[in-house]
């Protein structure tokens, strides 16, 4: 008999700390879970410390294959031990490598999987873990480890198309700067003399006048510019990770033009999916909302999500807090109350993400195709107004002539 830290969390998503007495990990857990609580990490007194704090994370889509095979091995027939066994001989990833051995010992031990892979949420995070825990507790694991996969699959291919869609029109801001500071850096101090013999006669024109003191403001004091540029920066970006700047930020990504209805629809559909993907694997409401709401990264719908939680334990319902709050479009908290009525909400849930996905897709798409002729308007327009600061002396000059 050992004593046992643990920290497990309540059905409402409380966490708690405790001691426990027990003769194995696995005991422990089993006393744990008897008191109505979740275990998230056991340790021994004797040598508490957490595989799960050491390392680097491991990519979603090396995770999302671990998934698919364990569910494969495991719809196979292959036992546990051997599948986990299989697993990380032919793992190419030094860090899953290593996790997956340790989850082997532990399960080995007589630890469930669960709380195996808890001691690395690092890795697998919280919705993975919670899920694999309804399913071992509800004797469909290798399900569970298809629907995980598929998850993690769909979330990094969405990632994967918003990434590719915003590289060609930031390609085109740096290119378009490059060029610009060439040409106020080399090119405009080539036309030095003939300009200083129209300023001396007070025939150079205000825009070349704006345009040469900009150029030597760079020769001289390029390297200060962009040491002050930086520091604006910096403190901006300080400024912004701070709570009122979180806050500030989250708001303008869901009510700026053009991209804002993107980032509510992107917020949402992973808040949906993530919900309704925990709901249809047994998890508690109220659970499922506590580690939904962390998916959709945006401060505002945290809290929709936080005073719905509150409705919920209340025993009411989950849409009125999100008409409420304003940040849910009306069709979303719609489709969430009839859900509700119907006692269908995991599936609506699950749905509407696949539409709101393919929807938000097309209206990512739509705005770069926006995006790009604006910045190549906005490019030229300043390539332009260099241009003509250039030729509008040398044209008074030749009038003179």
């Amino acid at each position: 008999m050992g004593d046992f830290t643990y920290i497990a969390r309540q059905r409402t998503g409380a966490q708690v700390r405790g001691t426990i007495a027990a003769s194995s990990t696995e005991e422990a857990a089993r006393l744990i879970r008897e008191q109505s609580l979740f275990p998230v990490k056991i340790e021994s007194k004797k040598s508490a410390f957490s595989i799960s704090t050491r390392g680097k994370r491991v990519k979603s889509r090396t995770l999302a294959k671990f998934y698919s095979q364990m569910s494969d091995l495991l719809r196979s027939g292959v036992p546990l031990l051997r599948a986990l066994d299989i697993l990380q001989k032919q793992s190419t990833t030094p860090r899953l490598s290593e996790v997956i051995a340790d989850i082997r010992k532990q399960v080995a031990d007589g630890q469930s999987i669960a709380d195996a892979m808890a001691r690395h949420e690092i890795v697998f995070g919280e919705l993975a873990i919670s899920m694999i825990r309804a399913g071992q507790e509800g004797g469909f694991l290798e399900d569970v480890f298809k629907r995980i996969a598929e998850f993690t699959t769909r979330q990094e291919d969405l990632k994967s198309e918003i990434t590719g869609a915003m590289a060609y029109p930031f390609l085109l801001l740096g290119i378009g700067l490059v060029i610009v500071s060439v040409l106020l850096i080399y090119f405009v101090p080539m036309f030095g003399e003939v300009f200083d013999r129209l300023r001396e006669r007070g025939e150079l024109p205000f825009v070349t006048e704006a345009l040469l003191a900009t150029s030597e403001t760079l020769q001289t004091y390029g390297l200060v510019v962009l040491g002050v540029i930086v520091g604006i920066g910096f403190l901006i970006k300080q400024q912004l990770s701070t709570p009122r700047g979180r806050r500030f930020t989250d708001l303008m990504k869901i009510r700026a033009p053009l991209l804002g209805q993107v980032f509510r629809d992107l917020a949402i559909t992973r808040f949906n999916r993530v919900l309704g993907t925990l709901r249809r694997n047994g998890i508690p409401i109220l659970t499922a909302l506590r580690i939904a709401k962390d998916s959709t990264g945006n401060i505002l719908m945290k809290e929709a999500i936080d005073k719905a939680a509150e409705n919920v334990k209340s025993g009411d319902k989950l849409a009125t807090p999100l008409r409420a709050s304003g940040v849910f479009p009306m069709e979303i908290v719609e489709m969430i109350e009839v859900a509700e009525e119907s006692n269908t909400l995991e599936d609506v849930l699950i749905e509407s993400a696949d539409s709101l996905e393919a929807q938000t897709t097309r209206q990512l798409k739509l705005a770069v195709r926006f995006l790009e002729p604006l910045m190549l308007l906005v490019m030229a327009s300043i390539t332009l107004m260099v241009v003509v600061a250039l030729l509008l002396p040398i044209f008074k000059m030749s009038s003179a002539l």
